[in-house]
Parts: C-alpha cells; sequence; structure tokens
C-alpha cells in the first residue's frame, strides 16, 4: 500500500490489531529488514513497516533527503494512518528518526526503541564524508566492501548479499543523509525526553559501538539497554529470536 506524503509516494505494509509498532529501517534498506519481526507481533500488536522516502519500493525524490524531511514524513504517516500513539523501533539511522519524534513530537508517539543506534557519529569514526565520496565513484564496489562488516562473523553470505540487493535498489539522493550524520548528536536533549526510550544493541557491532547506546541510555530517563550477544549491526536479522524476546520484554 502507498501513501502520498509531499508528492511522494511512501510504502507501508499494515497488518494485525491492538497498540501500534511502527517499524523503521537503517539507511538504503527496506522494510523487509523486518519479516522475522511480523509472525512475532502481528499477533498482538498493529505492525507498520515503512519504507522511507528514497528506500525501498517507495518514491526516490531528489528533495527531503534530510532528518527534517523524513521526520516530517513520519508526522503525517502517523496522522493519515491514524496510528493511535505508536511504540516506534528504528534501525541504525532509523533509531534516529524514532528519538527524533521522541524529541520534537512526544504527543505523537508512547514510546521509541533505537536499535543499533542512535550515532553521534563524529564520535564513532566512522568516515562519512569519505563514504559519501566512494559511493559517488563506485557505488556497488563501495557497499560490496562495506555491507559485510555489519554484521557478525559467521553470518550467513546470503543475508550480506541480500542486503546489498536493497541498497543497490534504492535511490541515490539518500546519501545527502550522511552530510546530516556528521553532525547530529542526540546527547544534549536526552535528559529531558517527554517519551521513553530503550536502546536494542549488538554485542559485536563495529559500525556503531554499543557503548554509544549505553551512554545515549545513562543520558536518557528510565532507559535501559538489551545488548544482543553475538550479533552485529543488524541483531534483529542475526539473531530474530533473541531481539524479538529483548523487544517483547520492552513491551510487556
Amino acid at each position: 500500500m502507498f501513501v502520498d506524503v509531499d508528492n511522494t509516494k511512501l510504502y507501508y505494509e499494515d497488518e494485525g490489531a491492538g497498540p501500534v509498532l511502527l517499524f523503521l529501517h537503517g539507511w538504503a534498506t527496506s522494510g523487509r529488514v523486518w519479516g522475522a519481526q511480523l509472525p512475532e507481533f502481528v499477533a498482538t500488536h498493529r505492525v507498520v513497516t515503512l519504507d522511507w522516502r528514497g528506500c525501498g519500493r517507495s518514491d526516490r525524490p531528489a528533495h527531503g533527503n534530510t532528518l527534517d524531511g523524513v521526520l516530517a514524513d513520519l508526522v503525517a504517516v502517523i496522522e493519515r494512518l491514524g496510528l493511535d500513539r505508536p511504540i516506534v523501533v528504528g534501525s541504525s539511522i532509523g533509531g534516529s528518526f524514532a528519538t527524533e519524534l521522541a524529541v520534537c513530537h512526544p504527543e505523537l508517539i508512547s514510546a521509541a526503541v533505537s536499535v543499533d543506534g542512535p550515532a553521534f557519529w563524529p564520535s564513532t569514526g566512522m568516515p562519512l564524508a569519505q563514504l559519501r565520496s566512494d559511493l559517488r565513484d563506485d557505488r556497488a564496489g563501495t557497499f560490496a566492501g562495506w555491507v559485510p562488516r555489519w554484521f557478525a562473523p559467521g553470518v550467513e553470505p546470503a543475508l550480506v548479499d541480500w542486503t546489498v540487493r536493497q541498497m543497490l535498489d534504492s535511490g541515490v539522493y539518500i546519501d545527502e543523509h550522511f552530510d546530516g550524520c556528521l553532525t547530529y548528536d542526540p546527547r544534549p536533549v536526552l535528559p529531558g525526553l517527554m517519551a521513553p526510550i530503550h536502546y536494542i544493541h549488538g554485542e559485536l557491532d563495529t559500525e556503531i559501538p554499543v557503548a554509544v547506546a549505553e551512554e545515549c541510555a545513562a543520558l536518557t530517563p528510565g532507559a535501559s539497554v538489551a545488548v544482543i550477544p553475538g550479533a552485529g549491526h543488524m541483531p534483529h536479522q542475526e539473531d530474530p529470536a533473541a531481539f524479538n524476546a529483548a523487544l517483547r520484554k520492552f513491551l510487556s
């Protein structure tokens, strides 16, 4: 299904009934990354997965590819789909989107769950400017060298290949997000949050180390960190059973 926001068609799937879960994928992937969560939570929740602007099955406009642009999209989606104060679960930069909803629109959500985020990227050592340059020069080759590092050693190669295929299918304009990431740092506003945030993080994440989530949680009132042993940057895909149990514990 599609919802039109700012003349941009955004693809979403909406199943189940009950308290609302809104799942947000990470940069350049799609709502398909939550496939192992759907059977678990559709039985007890209304579950909405969204391909945000530029990714997956949504349109790929040249404009709006910023944190503020996606945040405006999310506000519109929550209102137009009649999502009653959802719990927003976001992976990687999706965790930043979920955090910003908690910061800027606490009246719209009941809680946020940040999965392997939200990063204050300049402090993590991720070479964002170099990545953007490399993607411009050799997109396929850059993904091929970068994405395997997202996962813990021993992950099925098919999962890495599938992730790269999703990323190659996304639009090139989403690279603009790297510019915003160069200065993004949620830490100053976390102590004053009016909506709760919970953190789930892969133990072996080298892209955004677990220490990032621990530092954010220490600043966030009432927050806790659930660490998924043996998982990297994508724990919801690498160990779905452990991830689902951690999310279920928070929901209960």
